[in-house]
């Protein structure tokens, strides 16, 4: 049987996926990170991702993944600045 949880109080392991325009978008309410895919499953994957990221967890972008994004990694430096806080 199917219940709805709008009126539930948050728990630690809880997400929230809607659909808005023609993706889906999904908040871990834990750490508040939220993202987007064009599939409920895209969303998924891709929140697992930026919460590991968020966490510290993961690798950093290798030179190669960055260049096939368009990013030169000579240019992926904050040189002697601090990143900014969000990035922190």
């Amino acid at each position: 049987m199917a219940s709805s949880a709008r009126d539930a109080p948050d728990r630690d392991d809880e997400i929230r996926l809607w659909r808005e325009d023609d993706g889906w978008v999904i908040t871990d309410v834990e750490t508040g990170v939220t993202t987007q895919g064009e599939t409920r499953e895209a969303a998924l994957e891709n929140l697992d991702e930026a919460v590991a990221l968020h966490r510290g967890e993961g690798d950093p972008p290798t030179d190669e993944q960055l260049r096939d994004l368009g990013i030169d990694p000579e240019d992926n430096t904050t040189g002697d600045e601090e990143p900014p806080e969000f990035m922190q």
